[in-house]
């Protein structure tokens, strides 16, 4: 029996999708310094996103296409 509740929690713990990242339609438009939002606006060609990292007051953010495929996203999409 604590098998299969070990195994079942186990799952559940590797299912959530904490570490996951969403994709937004529009770049956010306050952004903490060194903080990350993936952007799909149709900026980037195709099979790639954008990338937007915060800075620090007075710096501009870094704006970066990088391919889709390793950065896998979940599937949910904010707005």
């Amino acid at each position: 029996m604590r098998v299969v509740v070990l195994g079942l929690s186990g799952l559940l713990m590797a299912a959530t999708p904490s570490l996951a990242q969403t994709v937004r339609t529009s770049e956010p438009l306050l952004l903490a310094p060194y903080e990350v939002a993936l952007v799909q606006d149709g900026s980037c060609s195709a099979g790639q996103i954008l990338k937007v990292t915060g800075a620090i007051r007075g710096l501009r953010r870094k704006k970066l296409c990088i391919p889709l495929g390793p950065t896998q996203a979940s599937l949910g999409v904010l707005q």
